[in-house]
């Protein structure tokens, strides 16, 4: 699903056309970057168009319509990137890691899928993978 045609999913149960159009100018963010960007940038982006708690409820929307998924710096910080964060690798849910360069603080999805265990007497169901280090700019 593109990221244009999941605008509808959004959208729905807004009445607003004003959080619509907010909506939209938070997907083109997503679609003019491949990296992720951290929940402070992206508040900081919007400040003077809305405050940051319906910045936080649009990224909760795309989040949970899975057009955005996200994940925690070392810093605790929430970093958001496009597209779904899981998979599945011979029938068994699966996760893509996540790099963060420790001294510019890009950071960016690994194309890499990485299966949870299956582990007697534990449920998982969910798991973040973060690899710190640096960048090939930073190198």
């Amino acid at each position: 699903m593109c990221i244009r045609d999941s605008f509808m999913i959004i959208a729905s149960g807004t009445s607003s056309r004003h959080i619509q159009a907010l909506s939209e100018q938070v997907l083109d963010l997503f679609k003019k970057n491949n990296n992720a960007i951290s929940s402070v940038e992206i508040v900081s982006l919007f400040n003077q168009k809305m405050n940051k708690t319906t910045v936080y409820r649009i990224l909760e929307r795309l989040e949970n319509s899975r057009i955005i998924h996200s994940f925690s710096g070392k810093d605790g910080i929430k970093r958001y990137v496009k597209g779904d964060q899981g998979g599945k690798v011979k029938d068994q849910q699966a996760t893509h890691p996540h790099f963060l360069c420790e001294d510019c603080g890009f950071s960016s999805c690994l194309p890499l899928l990485i299966t949870n265990p299956s582990i007697s007497s534990f449920k998982i169901n969910s798991s973040e993978h973060l690899y710190i280090g640096q960048c090939k700019e930073c190198q």
